[in-house]
């Protein structure tokens, strides 16, 4: 689903507001949580799952087409974590 997309059902299913604002309202809340990550802060929508940033360890590796040996320094990932009822949810549809 696209940001459009997530905006058009948003404002399809509230109706009274204009796509603009709700538009609006989406960003800020994207920003909100890129920051809260940013600061190394955990963000938890409950019903939906738990985002958090986690570090990844420096590691060797080797480069398939030379051969040679890597060194891949430590890096900060992104790590979602869903909640029970989402899982449940997904778990149905199969």
């Amino acid at each position: 689903m696209l940001k459009r997309e997530l905006v058009n059902e948003v404002a399809r299913q509230l109706g009274d507001y204009y796509k603009q604002d709700i538009a609006q309202a989406v960003d800020i809340i994207l920003e909100e949580i890129s920051a809260a990550l940013a600061e190394q802060r955990r963000v938890e929508i409950r019903g939906f799952g738990s985002f958090s940033v986690r570090t990844r360890k420096p590691r060797t590796t080797k480069n398939p087409k030379t051969g040679k040996m890597m060194n891949i320094p430590a890096r900060k990932t992104l790590h979602f974590t869903m909640s029970k009822s989402l899982k449940e949810v997904l778990i149905e549809d199969e």
